[in-house]
């Protein structure tokens, strides 16, 4: 069959990007969401009856944040004004504001859609504020990042949440395919692709939409035209145009702890396939592995502890072996400690036995240390009664004594209580015996 190039096609695209070009209009058209825009759902009634307040749409990249408050424009009765974050600074806004003060004097609503307005700094908020208390504009933000951290507590009460979630691949496959046979996006272009290769694309966009189109667009320009102009999708284009993902990772967001959060909390809970993939997921995002290293050592201790001491010697050696090798040598020594950990016994008893101890100390009259257990190494100290009493467990027999080391006020904490799991089960035994013991001989006079 005879091949053109694609500088011999008949029919040029339309133009402008392919997401662009099939951004909805309508609350029908729009993909995903349907938890609020379906039938009967809250925000799609305020969108409908034009009752639109002011609230910030949250979620991922590419789920529809910009096309859903695009669509509020086009059918509020409001005057609708829309600047970015990003190119916009406080000179822009404190101009709109002054615009939509005097539309509201003449009885007209203003709509302000901000994008990514987590980029305003606090300063450049706070001038948002007073018109939307007076409601002199209806302001819709949208943001990638958490607003309880990112948004204002004065403006964000101010506002109604709703979160966008990431789109299903069902919800992708969808909107690929209408893509693909619609005059406004590559309907012209006589595309032929197979429902695995649509399927193909939809997985590797992760919820993005605007991932799934341009890789759909990049795929079908790189892709043989037949003699009739007809564009054929062959699996090596396919492969070439989605060789790299990016997963959603921000080393400096929220989903940086997400992501350590769910590498900690795999590993407790004895999980060793999710807690190595967690890991994964950092690594191939980015994420520094001495920071990795580092909470390892802490959970060594934190959720290991004495139930297995060798957790964290262990832990140690993997942070050394990630500071002499880096990347990429280095990713199998943090599974290493990511599987020891996950399958070591657990035990918190080391981190409540420090945060009740620091409660006690933060909360409670810090009381003198007890002078017998005060070092006497001057005449003067030894006449007030420094170390007087004090005795040397090294002189008797069991290497122990029933003297108390506590202030007397909290002579009857016990701020470690040991587990029954691993090696702590012996330490808890030893413990018991030993309290015991020196309750007794406090109890009988002896000390």
């Amino acid at each position: 069959m005879e091949q053109m190039s694609l500088f011999d096609a008949p029919a040029q695209p339309v133009q402008g990007p392919l997401a662009s070009r099939l951004r909805p209009t309508t609350l029908d058209d729009y993909v995903g969401q349907q938890h609020l825009i379906g039938k009967g759902k809250i925000l799609r009634q305020m969108i409908e009856r034009d009752q639109v307040s002011s609230m910030i749409f949250w979620g991922p990249p590419g789920v529809g944040k910009t096309t859903l408050a695009r669509i509020i424009a086009h059918m509020t009765r409001a005057e609708f004004v829309e600047f970015s974050a990003v190119t916009s600074g406080i000179k822009e806004v404190r101009e709109i504001m002054a615009r939509a003060e005097g539309n509201r004097m003449a009885g007209q609503r203003t709509i302000l859609f901000c994008d990514e307005i987590h980029r305003f700094n606090k300063a450049q908020q706070d001038a948002f504020l007073p018109y939307v208390e007076k409601g002199s504009i209806i302001l819709i933000g949208a943001t990638t990042e958490n607003p309880s951290f990112e948004i204002n507590s004065a403006l964000l009460s101010r506002c109604r949440v709703f979160i966008l979630k990431a789109l299903t691949e069902q919800d992708l496959q969808a909107l690929l395919t209408r893509a693909l046979t619609s005059p406004q996006g590559l309907g012209d272009m006589h595309v032929h692709m197979e429902t695995r290769q649509i399927q193909a694309i939809a997985r590797f966009a992760a919820g993005d939409a605007r991932t799934a189109l341009n890789t759909l667009e990049m795929t079908v320009l790189n892709s043989s035209m037949d003699a009739q102009g007809h564009m054929h999708v062959t699996d090596e284009a396919l492969k070439e145009c989605m060789n790299r993902r990016s997963l959603l990772y921000d080393r400096q967001g929220e989903e940086h702890y997400n992501m350590i959060s769910a590498l900690h909390k795999s590993m407790r809970n004895t999980d060793p396939d999710a807690a190595v993939y967690w890991m994964c997921r950092m690594l191939d995002g980015g994420e520094d592995p001495l920071y990795i290293a580092r909470r390892l050592v802490r959970f060594a201790s934190e959720d290991v502890g004495m139930a297995d001491s060798h957790a964290l010697p262990l832990a140690l050696a993997v942070f050394d072996a990630c500071q002499k090798l880096g990347m990429p040598e280095c990713n199998v020594h943090l599974t290493h400690a990511v599987v020891y950990l996950s399958m070591a016994p657990k035990s918190n008893a080391l981190y409540v036995a420090c945060e009740q101890a620091l409660s006690d100390v933060r909360n409670l009259p810090a009381d003198p240390v007890p002078l017998h257990i005060r070092n006497a190494p001057t005449r003067l100290m030894e006449q007030a009664g420094y170390g007087k009493g004090y005795q040397y467990a090294h002189d008797t027999e069991e290497k122990l004594t029933a003297m108390t080391c506590l202030p007397d006020s909290l002579s009857d904490r016990q701020y470690y209580c040991p587990g029954v799991q691993g090696e702590e089960a012996r330490t808890r035994e030893k413990l018991e015996k030993v309290r015991a013991w020196k309750a007794e001989r406090r109890a009988s006079g002896q000390t």
